[in-house]
């Protein structure tokens, strides 16, 4: 519950702009990654569900407020996403102390619906995971790309933000994927959140505003409460072969 309302907080607080940056910086490092990850593609995209935790806040965040710009209750909407979210979690964490309690004796006596159908089913879990989040990032990047050309008065404004931001980008992610390579997984995860988020703060005090800033320092906060409590997931994903 703590860890809920920490970060259902700080997603209220980051602004739409910050959220966009943060959704299209994932979306770029989750395609590069996957290029290059070649036969370990299996083990990259279990780590990268457990560290997109925020990101899909963030992406979430962003979709809601260009869907519902504009119109007057918007704030019920993110209400209702809140409770939608809780709802999930909850049921989400029912399902792992059911599952970690009983799993093996309701499997091998094949009584327990939820236990035979993870059994049979198990293997969809990933793909069906990966789906959502492909359709969830895909409405997001298009949002965040409206909401970042918003803040712009003409096509030579743009040009000067998305040019810096896009080589910025991408040289991180060609950095955090070499730190992947080097460091144990949970290491080089929190090794390329210091370095992917110092480098956007670093980008918006040239380029952005000071509330900007301020929300990378909240994403700091965000991103943290997040992967910590699954620093066991990440290194058991890295440690699998794929």
């Amino acid at each position: 519950m703590l860890q809920f309302v920490i970060v259902t907080g700080i997603l209220a607080v980051v602004g739409s702009r910050v959220a966009s940056l943060v959704v299209l910086e994932f979306c770029l490092r989750a395609v590069s990654g996957l290029v290059t990850a070649g036969p370990d593609s299996n083990k990259f995209l279990q780590q990268l569900l457990v560290q997109s935790q925020f990101s899909l806040g963030c992406a979430l965040s962003c979709s809601l407020h260009f869907l519902h710009e504009g119109a007057s209750q918007r704030w019920l909407c993110l209400l209702l996403a809140a409770a939608l979210s809780w709802f999930l979690a909850r049921q989400a964490t029912r399902l792992l102390h059911h599952v970690t309690a009983l799993y093996e004796l309701h499997s091998s006596q094949r009584y327990c619906g939820i236990c035979l159908c993870l059994l049979t089913h198990g293997r969809g879990l990933l793909p069906m995971l990966c789906r959502a989040m492909v359709i969830t990032f895909s409405v997001a990047a298009v949002a965040a790309v409206s909401i970042i050309n918003r803040h712009f008065l003409s096509a030579t404004e743009a040009l000067k933000f998305w040019t810096p931001l896009t080589i910025c980008y991408t040289l991180l992610v060609v950095y955090m994927q070499e730190e992947q390579h080097r460091l144990p997984g949970s290491q080089a995860v929190l090794n390329t959140v210091v370095v992917r988020l110092g480098g956007l703060m670093v980008l918006m005090l040239t380029v952005g505003r000071w509330a900007d800033v301020l929300h990378i320092l909240m994403c700091f906060l965000g991103e943290a409460s997040c992967l910590i409590p699954t620093m066991d997931l990440l290194d058991a994903a890295s440690s699998q072969i794929g």
